[in-house]
């Protein structure tokens, strides 16, 4: 149930969109054990003029960069499972962007399940619901 929202350095591209939407989900699914069904990716795209790593542009540096920010419920997913996630988020960026600066960024925020939900129910709710249920 995360949403995750991606900044990239370049021109919009669907295609390539479509394959960080994919690759992302599929790390945040094997990683994190987030669903994938309800897992919604964002991507936006910086022209690498306007985008500046060391007070130089990513198109002085000649790379490409990403932010990553990512919302999931506190408490879900230990230091070792969010390493392991960074990690792979940064090789599949290498891949999908041909390259990446060193000053690229990713932020897992661990939010309260009483403060994070979709369909109008918190998660706090659905955890709660779920337990009740299998009683």
């Amino acid at each position: 149930m995360p949403i995750i929202n991606i900044s990239v350095t370049g021109k919009p591209d669907a295609a390539l969109s479509a394959s960080i939407a994919k690759e992302i989900t599929e790390i945040t699914a094997t990683q994190l054990r987030k669903d994938p069904t309800i897992t919604a990716v964002a991507v936006s795209y910086v022209d690498p003029q306007h985008w500046f790593a060391g007070g130089k542009s990513l198109a002085e540096h000649g790379t490409s960069t990403f932010w990553l920010d990512i919302k999931v419920v506190d408490g879900t997913n230990t230091k070792l499972e969010l390493e392991a996630y960074l990690k792979a988020l940064f090789a599949a960026f290498g891949r999908l962007l041909g390259g990446v600066h060193e000053e690229s960024y990713a932020f897992v925020h661990e939010v309260p399940a009483a403060a994070y939900g979709y369909g109008g129910k918190t998660q706090e709710f659905r955890f709660i619901s779920g337990r009740l249920q299998a009683a």
